[in-house]
């Protein structure tokens, strides 16, 4: 693909969606960074259900801690992975309490020091929470990117990187916001509707033509 066409694409989902945000929802730092932990394998609905009672009671890692892991669990039980989720949740209460004075921090090595947190958990809270231009490549990106031939890559790594470096820079914030919107509500795994799609004559789908209705 080439850059003028990925510019298109770019402009046009700047333009149906100026400022596009997570579905997660969260008041700070870290409600975000706890809200990003527990939605792993899990919707974004389902979190939100959990925190929106969890938050109220626990939004400090002190208040997390608090509760216990046992406490925790009691909250997020209807998220799958709730055990593990509640133990690292946990462990990156204590961890933020005793090396980071209760603050989550704002770079990546710090951030993927904790546990539970990956790369893709990092990039989200740098982007969402600091306004820094990463890329949290999720299944969604990685199908969107590689499906229309924006930056195609045989893994999670190599597009992140590639969609870091490819797509045009006024674009970079958001852009992975409206790539998971896209594929989460458009670019549909099983069966995509390219037949209402914003950006279909850009697109570089071989089996475009199959969902075209």
């Amino acid at each position: 693909m080439n850059k003028e066409k990925r510019t298109a694409i770019f402009e046009r989902l700047k333009a149906a969606n100026p400022n596009p945000t997570t579905e997660l929802v969260y008041t700070n730092p870290f409600e975000l960074l706890i809200a990003v932990i527990l939605s792993a394998q899990a919707t974004d609905v389902g979190v939100n259900k959990a925190t929106a009672k969890l938050f109220p009671v626990a939004n400090t890692p002190e208040a997390i801690l608090a509760l216990g892991v046992d406490g925790l669990k009691e909250y997020i039980k209807t998220i799958g992975l709730f055990n593990s989720k509640a133990e690292n949740v946990i462990k990156t209460c204590l961890a933020l309490v005793e090396q980071h004075d209760s603050v989550v921090p704002d770079t990546r090595e710090a951030l993927e020091a904790l546990p539970g947190v990956g790369r893709k958990t990092a990039n989200v809270v740098l982007n969402t929470a600091f306004g820094q231009p990463t890329m949290a490549v999720d299944t969604h990106i990685f199908r969107v990117s590689n499906r229309t031939g924006i930056a195609p890559g045989k893994n999670v790594l190599e597009v992140e990187k590639r969609l870091v470096r490819l797509v045009p820079k006024p674009y970079l914030q958001d852009a992975h916001h409206w790539l998971i919107l896209h594929g989460r509500y458009t670019c549909t795994a099983r069966k995509p509707k390219c037949g209402s799609c914003m950006i279909e004559d850009l697109c570089e789908f071989k089996q475009k033509r199959d969902y075209l209705e």
